[in-house]
């Protein structure tokens, strides 16, 4: 009995903590940047969570161990995810495969902003740019 209070002590301590409230439509880049900005707004032990905002592109890279999500919140860009280049705009939600080349270029003239969710957490470790 005691065993299992313990347990439901510490899941609800996680689950207090791990509770962060983030308005991602209003949320704005607490620096100058010129091209690329990526703000940490969460880490667990599985994934690394960011805004990133973007006013020109990415160069084509690729992550050798993570798997990365793709929410758009703001802009609109082409997005090429291996061989295959699509449109993104609000509201797109996407995968990209570990080890998989991806790039943007933003036609928007406002930025893209983005959440990126990246399993497991990124390091930058991994990342390699295409040639």
């Amino acid at each position: 009995m005691k065993l299992l209070i313990t347990f439901l002590l510490l899941s609800l301590l996680k689950i207090g903590i791990a509770q962060e409230n983030f308005n991602l439509d209003t949320l704005q880049p607490n620096q100058v940047y010129e091209n690329i900005l990526a703000e940490p707004i969460y880490v667990n032990e599985n994934n690394s969570y960011f805004v990133i905002w973007i006013k020109k592109s990415v160069k084509s890279h690729k992550h050798k161990t993570h798997t990365e999500t793709i929410t758009v919140i703001e802009g609109e860009g082409i997005m090429t995810v291996g061989k295959k280049s699509f449109t993104i705009k609000k509201g797109d939600f996407f995968e990209i495969p570990k080890n998989t080349f991806h790039a943007l270029k933003v036609t928007s003239e406002i930025p893209m902003k983005v959440l990126s969710i990246q399993t497991p957490i990124f390091d930058g470790t991994d990342r390699v740019f295409e040639d």
